[in-house]
């Protein structure tokens, strides 16, 4: 479950940094700081819109095309699945997996 793991958490920040680019989002002003911030944003903003896709259409029986496309825009097209522990070590188990 690692590589699902990394693809949706790399897929956002690439995507927002590309929507920023093109889109001249940040690019007047001259802080490096301002335009890192800008792009993280744009990209936390990107995840977020395409997990409440998967999660709304999962929860409403919708079309199965949708959620495999918004989960395609996150890198992998299923959420990674966890078993519910308490357990320290099998959780980090399972993220090894």
């Amino acid at each position: 479950m690692l590589l699902p793991s990394l693809l949706r958490t790399v897929v956002p920040l690439l995507a927002g940094w590309i929507i920023v680019a093109l889109t001249g989002l940040g690019f007047s002003i001259d802080s490096q700081t301002a335009q890192s911030a800008v792009t993280l944003a744009v990209a936390g903003a990107y995840y977020v819109v395409f997990r409440l896709i998967e999660r709304i259409v999962e929860k409403a029986g919708g079309p199965a095309w949708l959620k495999g496309a918004a989960g395609a825009l996150l890198g992998y097209a299923r959420p990674p699945r966890y078993r519910s522990t308490d357990q320290v070590g099998e959780l980090l188990r399972q993220s090894r997996t």
